[in-house]
């Protein structure tokens, strides 16, 4: 017998100064847990994990973020601005607390949101997100936009990959905020993502722990999805952290 897929709902939300486009899957009474997508990605990359989720009784939402898909092109991007269109999504959803998992920037994201609202963040999620560095790098070289229409706003790019790449001691600092049971997602050595400077958020994190999928590289929930659901799943299902099964180390 096939399995059917559950009824994905699109919508949009108009909060504060933009407009958020997001898929909806699974039961409205289900637990919530909210997907944020990488840099230049779409609430869509999580098709196949949030119909998993869905499965299993959740409440799943997936975003774009400002200036990718279809949530509104703004005037000015940073990493801040997304972190408050997050909780006003939530405000607007009427989630009260939620679990949270994030890609990348939206990863970054994600931790803004656990430091800065600890109390709405139940479980969180990282997946492969490069944290600030701890001394400044070489400027960003110039990268041409591409002739071919893309699925995002080009400017946002030097913005966010700049405040990515500014060192910034105080988010080290805020990550003892956070009191949310924590789950870091490595990629491994494929990864630009050092696993030093992870393992440096996981000691820096109060309830975290850190598991890397070998050979995965920087997206790991589409190039190992068997493998990043293992991990994940009994994390989000309520496994504590200190005992969420690795699959390799």
């Amino acid at each position: 017998m096939e399995s059917t897929q559950p009824e994905v709902r699109l919508g949009k939300v108009a909060v504060a100064d933009v407009t958020l486009a997001f898929r909806e899957v699974g039961s409205p009474r289900g637990v919530p847990v909210v997907l944020v997508h990488a840099l230049g990605s779409g609430a869509a990359t999580w098709a196949a994990f949030g119909a998993r989720l869905a499965a299993h009784g959740r409440r799943v939402l997936a975003l774009d973020l400002r200036g990718h898909g279809g949530s509104s092109w703004t005037d000015a991007y940073s990493l801040t601005s997304m972190c408050d269109d997050v909780l006003a999504f939530l405000d607007a959803q009427g989630i009260g607390r939620t679990d949270l998992v994030g890609h990348s920037v939206g990863g970054a994201v994600a931790v803004l949101v656990a430091q800065r609202q600890a109390d709405r963040v139940r479980r969180l999620v990282v997946e492969d997100t490069p944290p600030p560095p701890e001394r400044a790098p070489e400027p960003l070289a110039p990268v041409t936009e591409p002739a071919d229409p893309l699925p995002f706003e080009w400017r946002l790019i030097e913005p966010i990959i700049t405040e990515l790449r500014t060192p910034d001691p105080g988010w080290r600092e805020r990550l003892k905020l956070i009191s949310a049971a924590t789950l870091l997602v490595g990629g491994g050595p494929a990864s630009h993502v050092s696993p030093d400077a992870l393992a440096r958020v996981n000691a820096a994190v109060p309830d975290c722990r850190l598991v890397t999928v070998e050979d995965a590289g920087h997206r790991v929930h589409s190039v190992r999805p068997e493998e990043f659901w293992a991990v994940v799943a009994p994390f989000l299902c309520g496994t504590p952290a200190g005992e969420v099964t690795r699959p390799r180390e």
